[in-house]
């Protein structure tokens, strides 16, 4: 009896530690490989409408049911016409302001502020429409795809034929 239990002792403490170091590496393999830091004087910005433009800064929108982060850069005055996307939209501003409304056609006695630090959710179909106030920086992410489906796409005007000269810095 002496000699199972020793052999218990000794062999439970064993699998605890190959168990640990096998969760552990795997654990790390998944972390270095999921670890990204970006930049923002890297990111590549591409004119959408005229006045914004629009980097991917994580993963790929066009891809359905997987996370993306992309961001907005707009200068001041710049109006996004009403619009909705089939999948919900993650706001956050991070800098200047977004003016934003709810319908179907532009208001601007509708436009609610945000202010840099703050975050909406616009749920999935609800038609929505913004305008830039000050050099507007947001940061959007959720899951693909993300479409831009224009209430009225003759409203849209096309973007300035090269991109801004002007770069958010943060």
């Amino acid at each position: 009896m002496n000699r199972r239990l020793f052999v218990s002792f000794c062999l439970i403490p064993t699998v605890i530690v190959i168990f640990t170091a096998t969760s552990y590496g795997e654990e790390k393999k998944e972390g270095n490989s999921a670890h990204k830091i970006v930049h923002s004087g890297d990111l590549k910005w591409t004119p959408i409408i005229k006045g914004c433009e629009v980097a991917v800064v994580d993963g790929n929108p066009d891809e359905e049911g997987r996370p993306f982060v992309i961001r907005f850069h707009c200068t001041d005055g710049a109006k996004t016409p009403p619009h909705w996307h089939p999948t919900d939209e993650n706001i956050t501003v991070l800098k200047g302001a977004f003016l934003v409304g709810l319908g179907d056609s532009f208001d601007d006695s509708k436009l609610k502020t945000m202010s840099p630090g703050n975050f909406m959710l616009m749920p999935k179909e609800m038609r929505h429409f913004g305008m830039a106030k000050g050099d507007m920086l947001l940061q959007v992410h959720g899951l693909g795809p993300f479409k831009v489906n224009w209430v009225n796409p003759s409203e849209v005007q096309p973007p300035e034929a090269a991109a801004s000269a002007a770069r958010p810095k943060s």
